[in-house]
């Protein structure tokens, strides 16, 4: 029996011309060397599969090579090319900087290359993977890497060139490859199987080209699992089963229940899918791409990007034109939010059935939030809306018919002078009393208000406007109290140690004996007319004086009917006070000094993870 090669290695490409998808850097390369023009190291970046390895060593074999071509291809015939391609030539090293990444592993390639080549003209160094060398390995790579012998020429092949340092960036010709696109792999995927004879459909191969997103390797490999799994025949549906892929017909049948709000016939469906083995993620992932391809079908311009097997596109097309856009773009925010939590959710099948009962009455809301095309804003009911009212009786006094105005108009145009008359009632003529201006009757002497019989009908009833305080006093009544506001009292040493003396005899009565003694030895000092000072000679006594703060400033304030009245506590130097050393620590002192004596706190502290509230 024959050894098995996977086509990924079978079909290595062997010249530039055969390579897929990467003309731009091909195209680059010859010209350099059918022009004398090669740089002394070079850098291929990129995804993984697209031909950064298989560029390097057809660039070092083409180099090499005695008979090159007119294009700067290798002749395949030379004993450089045959050494080559038998694996037994001594101008390429090839080097995994995935397991040789030590400094060590560059020092020895570093005195590899002191030696010339004893054929050909050049020794090529491909060091695959060369983000993984440390730090320290590209610094001892640094100096042959700038300045190496003309004989000597280094490629490096990385997926990740964020993680290569600046210095060796700058000492590279960089060549960036790009992924390979469907339409290339599927025309590189029906070479292959033409030549293996094996009957595949076109859908197949575009199936799997869209799995492998851009990655020959990884196109090459499938195919050859599909070929043993189909036993040499690849089709649509069993490419499909292999590769655990959603056929597009049943997003198709969800959509349709969708716009027909047949909530059953779409969770009866996603039943069947999921009875099939596919997860809810794969769903939504599926679908939600559904969706992006027939909204890139809406716009002609942007048709190039629908990305589906062949004979799939005139029904995308045709789905997209009965589908609105709004309804489109709102499903595919639905299925990425819904995506997105979906880990944190945890009936999963939950979740992704209620994305599917929005979906299905979505086109019903948006029918809802729109009026003949236009957006409308929505309204809470269309009629008025009734309210419940109370009516406030007014405080002043009632309005006299339109006749009495009348004639009190008259009276007053015919009225004397006016007279200055003290209310009814009240003689004190102190701050208190009130006055007001009665139009006086030219046939009578007496004022208006000066009688007690009603007025008669058709005059104006004169006299003082009645307050606001006295309106409310006579619709009150008796049921509440109006004090007036009491005067701030000055402060003074006098009353200031009066109340001082008083706190003393309560804090006797409260049996708080050293807080009276610190009491009684404290010296005030007026600074303002609200603010003083108590002074103490020692930190005890601040403190005693500072636990009875609060509760002293507001019986002080309510003593001098003053709310701005404060005071400060100050200590005196004098002799040095021994104070406590319970006292002189804060919380974060007191943990430390605790830890010092009982090491085992800290260790159930750590092991905990507590954190200590300083």
């Amino acid at each position: 029996m024959d050894n098995f090669i996977v086509s990924a290695r079978k079909y290595r490409p062997q010249n530039f011309n055969t390579v897929v998808g990467q003309q731009h850097i091909t195209t680059t390369l010859k010209n350099a060397i059918r022009n004398n023009q090669l740089a002394h190291a070079f850098l291929f970046c990129g995804p993984r599969g697209v031909g950064k390895t298989t560029c390097a060593r057809i660039l070092a074999k083409t180099i090499n090579c005695t008979n090159q071509t007119a294009e700067g291809e290798a002749c395949n015939t030379c004993n450089s090319c045959v050494s080559f391609d038998a694996g037994t030539s001594m101008n390429i090293h090839e080097l995994d900087a995935a397991s040789n990444n030590s400094v060590d592993d560059i020092r020895a390639l570093v005195e590899q290359v002191r030696f010339a080549p004893q054929a050909g003209k050049y020794k090529v160094y491909i060091v695959d993977e060369v983000h993984m060398l440390s730090s320290s390995a590209f610094n001892a790579f640094l100096k042959t890497l700038e300045e190496p012998p003309p004989y000597a020429i280094f490629i490096l092949a990385t997926t990740e060139k964020h993680k290569i340092l600046p210095t060796i960036l700058s000492r590279c010709q960089i060549f960036d490859f790009k992924r390979i696109t469907n339409n290339d792999t599927v025309e590189h995927l029906q070479e292959i199987v033409d030549k293996e004879q094996i009957n595949a459909e076109k859908a197949a191969l575009q199936v799997i080209a869209q799995k492998s997103e851009g990655c020959m390797r990884d196109s090459l490999s499938i195919l050859d699992k599909i070929v043993s799994f189909t036993n040499g025949t690849v089709t649509y549906q069993n490419t499909l089963e292999h590769l655990n892929i959603l056929d597009e017909d049943y997003f198709f049948q969800l959509l349709e229940c969708m716009q027909k709000q047949d909530m059953a016939g779409a969770m009866l469906l996603f039943d069947q899918i999921n009875r099939k083995g596919f997860e809810g993620d794969l769903v939504l992932n599926g679908f939600a791409e559904f969706i992006r391809n027939l909204l890139v079908c809406k716009d002609a311009k942007s048709a190039s990007l629908l990305e589906v097997v062949e004979g799939m596109q005139p029904k995308y097309v045709q789905v997209a034109g009965q589908t609105s856009l709004s309804y489109l773009v709102s499903a595919l925010n639905i299925l990425n939010d819904t995506e997105v939590n979906y880990k944190m959710a945890r009936n999963k099948r939950l979740h992704v059935e209620l994305a599917l009962i929005k979906l299905s009455f979505l086109q019903q809301a948006i029918d809802l939030t729109t009026d003949k095309g236009g957006v409308v804003k929505k309204k809470r009911i269309d009629g008025p809306i009734a309210f419940k009212t109370k009516l406030i009786q007014s405080l002043a006094p009632p309005t006299p018919p339109a006749s009495a105005i009348q004639s009190s108009v008259k009276t007053l145009n015919s009225a004397s002078q006016p007279t200055i008359n003290a209310e009814p009632g009240n003689t004190n003529t102190s701050a208190g009393a009130k006055l007001f201006v009665a139009q006086t009757n030219p046939s009578s002497t007496e004022p208006v208000r000066g009688s007690a019989a009603p007025a008669p009908v058709g005059t104006i009833k004169t006299g003082p406007k009645k307050s606001l305080l006295e309106a409310l006093k006579e619709k009150a009544g008796s049921n509440y109290d109006i004090e007036e506001v009491k005067e701030a009292m000055p402060l003074t040493e006098e009353s200031l140690r009066a109340f001082w003396d008083a706190y003393i005899v309560q804090l006797e009565q409260q049996l708080k004996h050293s807080a009276v003694g610190t009491f009684r030895i404290a010296s005030l000092e007026i600074e303002s007319d609200i603010h003083f000072t108590v002074r103490v000679s020692a930190v005890t006594a601040q403190k005693f004086i500072e636990s009875e703060k609060m509760v002293l400033i507001d019986q002080l304030q309510t003593q001098f009917n003053n709310r701005a009245i404060n005071f400060t506590i100050l200590v005196e130097e004098g002799e040095r006070e021994d104070v406590p050393l319970h006292m002189r620590l804060n919380s974060k002192q007191k943990f430390e000094r605790i830890a010092e004596q009982y090491p085992l706190v800290r260790e159930l502290r750590d092991k905990l993870r507590l954190e200590i509230d300083y």
